[in-house]
């Protein structure tokens, strides 16, 4: 394969990728605005859970938008998964 067919196909690879880790991270938001419907959360609840998305969703983009875009699918195939959410967690405050 070429070089630009190999470049072509990684960034297909981190575009669905993309997309995919997104819809994650979406569902989280929608659960939250579920429970807020029910009555089952507060807008603060739901506030939490949109900013979190918020933290995660720009650090995917970092992660997804760099210029070795070969290396970031090799990593998507080969590295253990990356928790997206996890990574959004506001960190905890220092006293």
């Amino acid at each position: 394969m070429s070089g630009k067919a190999e470049r072509q196909q990684a960034r297909e690879t981190v575009a669905n990728y993309h997309e995919a880790q997104l819809a994650e991270l979406l569902m989280h938001v929608a659960n939250a605005t579920d429970r807020f419907r029910s009555g089952d959360a507060d807008a603060f609840d739901v506030d939490h859970v949109v900013f979190q998305y918020s933290r995660a969703a720009k650090e995917l983009w970092k992660f997804c938008n760099t210029d070795n875009v070969e290396l970031i699918a090799e990593q998507i195939h080969e590295a253990p998964k990356i928790d997206w959410w996890e990574r959004g967690a506001p960190r905890p405050r220092r006293r």
